[in-house]
C-alpha cells in the first residue's frame, strides 16, 4: 500500500505521467469536502457519520501509492481538500508548497495523539500534518511452510525458501532489508554501504520469486510465494481469511511508516477540512478505523479508553514493544545520495532479472 520512491522520480512522473482519478472532485459548494485517500483505508461508516454530524457531503476518491497522490497534486490541486501522504511524502509536498499550514486551534483533539507522533522528524511542530495511522514493514509468511514462527530477515534468504520469496518492487524498501541485514542504517548515504547492499541483493537473487508492486500479500495469500516483504496492515487484512498466514517485525529492525492527514494547498474548504481532521482524532472514530483496517492507531486516548480490539492491542506485530519499536526507522529523503540508490537499484533489477 505504501510505496516509497525517490523524489526525483516522483517529480518526473508528475510531469510525464499524470494519473487521473475516476471522478472529478467537486468542491464548488461550501458543504462538500473532497477527500483523497488510500484505497481500503477507512471504515465505511466513518464517512456517513461525519456527513450526518456536520450536515455536509463528502466526495471520496482513492489512490494506490504516494506517487499517484504526488502526480495528481503536483501540476495543481484539482479541488481536493484532505489527503493522507506517508511521512517522507509530507516533507516533499511541504517543501514544494503543496500543503496548507494547519490551524491547530481548530483541531483540539490533537491532545489525543501519542507523544511519539508529535513533532515528527518529517514535519517539525506538526506544521502541516497530523498522524492518521501507522504500521511497519515486515515479513508476511505461511506458517505451514515455515513450520514455525520466524523473526529475522535472514529467513527470507534461506535456501529452504529459494524462489519462494517476494520483495517490494521499491528501491528504498528492498535496500532497507539489505542494509539492515548488513548492520547498516537504512538511510545511509555511504557509497560503500550502498554498494554492499546492492551486492547482497544480487547475491541472493535465487531466493527472489518477484519484486511485487505492493501486492505481496496477494501472492502470499494465493500460495504463489511463501514469504513476502509487506506492510503490516496489508498482511493482517488477508490474515482475516487465511489462518495459515502470519506477520513478523524482524528482530534486526525495520521501517516505520506513518500516514498523515494534510490539507492540500488550494483547498476551498480549509475550515471544514480541519473539522474532519479533528473528527478523525476523536478516540471512538480513530478506534473504529484501526479496528477495521488493522493498522496501528496513533490515538493514545483510544487505547487508554479500551476502544482498540484487545487481540490487536496485545499483538506485538501491530504494536511492537519498546525495545523493538526503538529499532524502527523512518525512510528519509536523502537528497543527492538518492542518485546512488537509483543507480544501484538499476543494477539490482538487471542482476536479479525479475
Amino acid at each position: 500500500m505504501k510505496k516509497i520512491i525517490a523524489f526525483f522520480l516522483l517529480f518526473s512522473i508528475a510531469l510525464i505521467f499524470p494519473i487521473a482519478c475516476s471522478n472529478n472532485p467537486n468542491t464548488s459548494a461550501n458543504n462538500v469536502l473532497s477527500i483523497y485517500n488510500w484505497s481500503t483505508y477507512i471504515a465505511p461508516e466513518i464517512i456517513t457519520e461525519f456527513e450526518n454530524k456536520f450536515n455536509v457531503k463528502i466526495q471520496y476518491d482513492t489512490y494506490e501509492s504516494n506517487e499517484d497522490l504526488y502526480a495528481k497534486i503536483k501540476p495543481g490541486n484539482p479541488g481536493y481538500d484532505v489527503a493522507f501522504p506517508a511521512d517522507y511524502m509530507v516533507k516533499i509536498m511541504a517543501s514544494e508548497g503543496l500543503l496548507e499550514e494547519l490551524n491547530k486551534e481548530n483541531i483540539p483533539n490533537i491532545k489525543n495523539l501519542n507523544d511519539k507522533f508529535i513533532n515528527p522528524p518529517y514535519d517539525p511542530g506538526n506544521k502541516y500534518s497530523l498522524a492518521y495511522q501507522w504500521g511497519t514493514m515486515g515479513i508476511g509468511y505461511n506458517i505451514k511452510v515455515t513450520e514455525g514462527e520466524i523473526n529475522s530477515w535472514s529467513t527470507m534468504f534461506d535456501d529452504k525458501f529459494k524462489g519462494r520469496v517476494a520483495l517490494l518492487d521499491d528501491m528504498r524498501s528492498s535496500f532497507s532489508i539489505a542494509l539492515i541485514s548488513l548492520g547498516y542504517n537504512p538511510n545511509t548515504t555511504n557509497p560503500k554501504e550502498i554498494t554492499e547492499a546492492r551486492d547482497f541483493l544480487i547475491k541472493n537473487k535465487q531466493a527472489i520469486a518477484a519484486f511485487a508492486p505492493d501486492t505481496g500479500q496477494n501472492l502470499l495469500d494465493q500460495g504463489e510465494v511463501d514469504l513476502t516483504c509487506e506492510w503490516s496492515g496489508d498482511i493482517f487484512q488477508v490474515m482475516k481469511e487465511n489462518p495459515n498466514l502470519r506477520y513478523a517485525i524482524p528482530k534486526e529492525g525495520s521501517i516505520l511508516l506513518t500516514d498523515n492527514m494534510v490539507i492540500l494547498k488550494g483547498s476551498r474548504n480549509k475550515e471544514l477540512a480541519e473539522k474532519f481532521i479533528n473528527f478523525i482524532l476523536e478516540p471512538e472514530i480513530g478506534a473504529k478505523i484501526s479496528n477495521f483496517i488493522k493498522y496501528a492507531t496513533p490515538n493514545q486516548a483510544a487505547k487508554d479508553q479500551g476502544l482498540i480490539e484487545a487481540a490487536d492491542l496485545n499483538n506485538f506485530a501491530i504494536y511492537p514493544p519498546p525495545e523493538l519499536f526503538a529499532k524502527l526507522n523512518y525512510i528519509q529523503d536523502l537528497g543527492q545520495a538518492t542518485i546512488l540508490y537509483d543507480e544501484a537499484w538499476t543494477e539490482v533489477k538487471l542482476g536479479v532479472g525479475k
